[in-house]
């Protein structure tokens, strides 16, 4: 396949604030609202647990099934969700995303029995994989290039607050109503709340500029564009984006026969190795299980639950200084940092649960390097992977990639989920989190040898860049910093 010349890059005049910066706040806020939906309900199942098992009489098996399949139901999701977007639009299927959100959340919530609760789960996980493939690439196609990381961190920000809020509001509901046997439910139904206020919130919002640009409406991208940049800078990065979308459509772009493209195959790769080391982390092993694991440690079956709050509370922190970080530092140099970071305290967990004789200081000495494991994946590698995700891809397979790389992403999370427990079981604490210290090394490998530079270019440079560098034909080679 042949390429035309690549469009010729200008500096874009600054993006001086006013009424149109307020404009791109309002609508990062809405859109975001999924992420918070998606940190619900992955969250809830935490606190609710307990009582839907003696409501439901769940077995081992049961319990399990019901759990995990969330799971599953977001990594389907991610795939169908993420080229329904390319398809029919950001915004739209946002919209969409909301009502599957308040549907799945209302039939979990009245669910009879098991079964019609693992369907309603799984409807819900659905929703959680679109949202989780679709929200960081409208944010990062409408913001202005110098706000993007900023921007699309919101939502990471949001998935941990969602989290972060499942185990509060858990916790106020049992101590009023633990009495009630369908105080799960209770617990469930709060999240329609979000669920009203994505799918309202989106219906006043615009759609994704770059998405309507390569549908031929240019009138109504460059519409949009003056509703969130100032009016010189709108007119400028319009002039852009027409000109690479020009340049796709001539080339076809679009699904799965771009992967014979160098340069394409090698996002999909970087993206998806990218998922799968977050992941790898071990961080949802904490969000997950971060009970049994401070228990495991030594806390008592109170002390660990209290104990357990400390991890959502240093999640929220820690992505909160991470979007402070976000664009003063370049993306590789965060990534290098976070994976050292993660793999510095996964060695001290182990070697603490190895080395210290049980009781309570091993207990607590346990839970300061997990918290401390938390708060630097959460201000690092959390954040930075969605932002990337939403950055890499070309225009035409945008949401397409994405969707696969969150599938991958979210068969990685079913892994650790599933793996953790057994792991911990079979071999105790200090050999699990060795194993995460070994795959945090290889991390470090894959992002100081595969993973480009993003920071402080458009998506349109960036995407020139790799076309120029790994199409067939191309010359040289992209150094890792480049």
């Amino acid at each position: 396949m042949t390429h035309g010349a690549a469009p010729a890059h200008v500096p874009l005049p600054p993006d001086t604030p006013g009424a149109h910066s307020r404009r791109l706040g309002l609508i990062a806020v809405v859109a975001t609202f999924g992420g918070l939906l998606f940190g619900y309900d992955t969250g809830v199942i935490n606190g609710a647990l307990e009582p839907m098992k003696a409501d439901l009489g769940l077995t081992a098996a049961k319990e399990g099934f019901v759990v995990s399949i969330l799971i599953f139901g977001a990594a389907i999701g991610a795939l169908i969700g993420g080229k329904h977007a390319d398809i029919h639009g950001r915004r739209k299927n946002i919209l969409i995303l909301a009502v599957i959100f308040g549907i799945g959340t209302i039939g979990c919530s009245l669910a009879p029995n098991w079964l019609i609760l693992a369907f309603f789960r799984f409807i819900l996980g659905l929703a959680v994989g679109g949202a989780s493939a679709t929200v960081p690439i409208y944010l990062a196609e409408i913001s202005p290039y110098e706000q993007r990381g900023s921007l699309v961190t919101r939502n990471e920000f949001m998935i941990v607050l969602g989290q972060f809020a499942a185990f509060v509001i858990n916790a106020i509901i049992f101590n009023i109503w633990g009495e009630n046997e369908s105080v799960w439910r209770f617990m469930l139904i709060v999240a329609v709340l979000p669920a009203f206020a994505l799918f309202f919130g989106m219906l006043r919002m615009p759609e994704s500029p770059r998405w309507l640009s390569s549908q031929g409406k240019d009138a109504e991208a460059l519409a949009v564009l003056r509703q969130v940049r100032s009016p010189e800078r709108a007119e400028a990065e319009m002039a852009e984006v027409r000109a690479l979308a020009k340049e796709e459509k001539e080339a076809q772009m679009g699904g799965w026969s771009d992967l014979r493209e160098p340069w394409i195959m090698r996002l999909i790769i970087i993206g998806a190795g990218l998922g799968i080391f977050q992941q790898f982390t071990g961080i949802n092993s904490i969000m997950y299980y971060g009970t049994q694991l401070l228990q495991e440690a030594g806390f008592s079956s109170n002390g660990a639950i209290i104990a357990n709050t400390l991890n959502g509370l240093f999640s929220v922190l820690g992505i909160t200084v991470g979007m402070l970080i976000m664009n003063k530092f370049d993306r590789r140099t965060l990534l290098l940092g976070g994976f050292a970071l993660t793999t510095f305290f996964h060695i001290l967990v182990g070697l603490s649960a190895f080395l210290l004789p049980d009781g309570i200081v091993k207990a607590y000495v346990i839970m300061l390097f997990v918290i401390g494991f938390v708060f630097s994946m959460q201000g690092t590698i959390g954040p930075l992977v969605w932002l990337l995700l939403a950055e890499i891809f070309p225009l035409k397979i945008r949401s397409f990639a994405m969707g696969t790389c969150v599938f991958v992403l979210w068969m990685a999370n079913a892994l650790v989920a599933f793996g953790f427990p057994p792991l911990v079981a079979a071999f105790g604490i200090a050999p699990t989190f060795f194993m995460f210290a070994v795959l945090g090394v290889v991390a470090l490998v894959f992002i100081a040898t595969m993973v480009p530079e993003t920071r402080g270019k458009t998506l349109e440079e960036f995407e020139d860049e790799m076309r120029q560098k790994y199409s067939n034909g191309g010359q040289g080679q992209l150094s890792a910093a480049e």
